[in-house]
């Protein structure tokens, strides 16, 4: 049974000045999907992920994600509506330094918690403990009291992914998620965002080949602002992946040129 529609694109054109950032004729993902996004710099993977949390509105062209219409800027009513079905993970990981990590995760509540507790941070009982239950299932309770500011770099995104579990969105927008972090921390980390999107669509940026198993059931490629590929994980290889980071006009050699940051996470390659 095919699985509803829950981002649509149609004639979609992302412009700054004179420049087009991206250029989508059609896009359909549907709920629940895992779409990884890969490409070089500059490619239009950002621009995506803006356009579909509301940060960004299209030229031209229609969007939807689930029932809201994007092709044009929100009121705020809806545009808060989107936010709370919209869970991010980001590069820079956008915690608050100076609170601590469950302070960080009780901040995915606020949907929910308004007026004077969302101002003061005065949470009530059942969602401190919710906060607390999410920073167990990503192992991070012990260090609940810690600022985020003092924890280390795959600690710090294992708490952006408890506060999407405090969250609960539909949809999770995951921008690099783990840049800088070491083979295995980021490893840990994908297990992690996978289980906290069980049930939300995913759509992950992904710049290490070798972790796109972890996080995709299907890799959308990105050059120049215009979709190169939309293909099933299984279809895509180190050929596809090395034409796409070829820059224009360069031609192959006989051996072809290396894949940015393909590395080996279990023992053998993912691509043969």
């Amino acid at each position: 049974m095919n699985r509803p529609v829950g981002i649509a694109l149609e004639a979609v054109r992302c412009s700054a000045g004179s420049q087009d950032l991206l250029t989508i004729d059609s896009l359909t993902i549907r709920q629940g999907e895992r779409v990884a996004l890969v490409g070089h710099n500059g490619a239009g993977k950002s621009t995506l992920l803006r356009l579909l949390s509301g940060f960004m509105t299209p030229t031209q062209g229609n969007v939807r994600v689930f029932s809201h219409d994007l092709g044009q800027p929100l009121p705020a009513h809806e545009l808060r509506a989107l936010r709370r079905e919209v869970g991010q993970v980001m590069q820079g990981l956008h915690l608050v330094a100076r609170l601590s990590a469950l302070d960080n995760v009780l901040i995915g509540s606020l949907g929910r918690v308004g007026g004077w507790r969302s101002w003061t941070r005065c949470f009530p009982a059942d969602e401190i403990h919710r906060g607390e239950a999410a920073l167990h299932a990503v192992g991070m309770l012990a260090r609940a009291a810690i600022r985020a500011d003092r924890l280390s770099g795959g600690e710090r995104q294992k708490v952006a992914i408890a506060r999407l579990l405090m969250q609960g969105p539909g949809l999770i927008l995951a921008d690099e998620p783990t840049a800088a972090l070491d083979p295995s921390a980021a490893v840990d980390v994908c297990g992690l965002l996978r289980e906290a999107a069980a049930t939300a669509t995913l759509i992950t940026v992904v710049h290490t080949p070798a972790l796109l198993p972890l996080l995709a059931e299907r890799v959308i490629g990105l050059k120049q602002g215009k979709i190169a590929f939309d293909l099933p994980i299984a279809a895509v290889n180190a050929e596809k992946l090395a034409n796409l980071y070829r820059p224009a006009g360069e031609s192959a050699d006989r051996h072809g040129p290396s894949v940015p940051d393909q590395h080996r996470v279990t023992g053998q390659e993912v691509f043969s």
